[in-house]
């Protein structure tokens, strides 16, 4: 039986490989077949999406893999800081300078 066409964007959005999405696919199609008893309906279709995503989320559980997003965002802050405080500097600076710059050029 043919795969759902985004079973590889859930099986990269929940971390599993995409053979290991496919098997789960495969388990809950047997499920809903046993918990609806037809096959084709749409609340057989509803049922198996549903085991998917349950089956998905447990094995997604299941892995170990520290989440790095947050800590890899506040260090990019931290690193930019220097830059944009040095960027705010110059900015006063040439502000600085075009009002002493005019202020010259009405004096003479």
């Amino acid at each position: 039986m043919k795969t759902p066409k985004l079973l590889p964007w859930y099986a990269r959005k929940a971390g599993v490989s995409l053979e290991r999405a496919t098997v789960l696919w495969h388990k809950a199609l047997r499920q809903s077949t046993a918990e609806t008893g037809w096959v084709g309906t749409s609340e057989y279709w509803g049922e198996a999406m549903n085991n998917f995503l349950r089956l998905l989320e447990a094995e997604q559980g299941s892995y170990c893999s520290p989440r790095v997003t947050p800590l890899v965002r506040s260090q990019n802050r931290i690193w930019r800081l220097p830059l944009i405080a040095m960027e705010d500097v110059y900015s006063a600076m040439s502000a600085h300078w075009q009002r002493y710059a005019s202020a010259r050029r009405r004096a003479a």
